[in-house]
């Protein structure tokens, strides 16, 4: 994970002069699940302006809740502000995230090594923790009733969930579909 590049858009935006409003979320990235952690960053191009739409944030928030949570927001502050902490963390990010490129390539090895019809380039092309696999209902189906592979019907399937002990039975549960439906 390289932070300056994931923020290079935000950077030129800014330097260009252009407003915008930016969402960031932790719940994934620091593991803090059901905490509700993250930010909303809006770049105003005067004072009056910013003022504004706090007033406007605080009108749409406030009926929502009285008194957001703040356990995650202090674990990751504590991250973010801990130089030492922020280094593991990123050093944890870059390796969660290279396993789920590696998966991604797997997946897509062992679908071309069973010779399964199809163009699967566009799993190693997709990133995140979830892949729209292209497959239909019916395979979606299929993969549940027959193979035990839960996923929902638009085909879209957890990265993040496959290991070296899946792998190849999620392969051959794959092309089982593919080939036969």
């Amino acid at each position: 994970i390289n932070a300056e590049y994931m923020g290079y858009g935000i950077r030129c935006f800014e330097r260009h002069g252009i407003e915008f409003a930016t969402c960031q979320s932790f719940a994934k990235n620091m593991g803090l699940y059901s905490e509700r952690v993250g930010c909303v960053s809006f770049i105003c191009s005067t004072p009056q302006e910013a003022i504004n739409v706090n007033s406007q944030l605080k009108v749409i928030i406030r009926p929502m809740y009285s008194n957001p949570p703040v356990h995650g927001a202090r674990i990751a502050s504590r991250i973010l502000n801990d130089p030492q902490l922020y280094e593991e963390w990123k050093a944890e990010l870059k390796q969660m995230s290279g396993r789920i490129v590696r998966m991604r390539q797997l997946l897509v090895d062992g679908l071309k090594e069973r010779g399964t019809p199809g163009d699967w380039s566009h799993v190693v092309k997709q990133i995140g923790m979830f892949s729209y696999t292209g497959l239909s209902a019916s395979q979606c189906e299929s993969l549940i009733t027959k193979h035990h592979v839960y996923l929902p019907s638009d085909g879209r399937i957890s990265i993040a969930g496959l290991n070296s002990a899946n792998i190849s039975y999620m392969c051959d549960a794959v092309h089982d579909v593919v080939t036969n439906l």
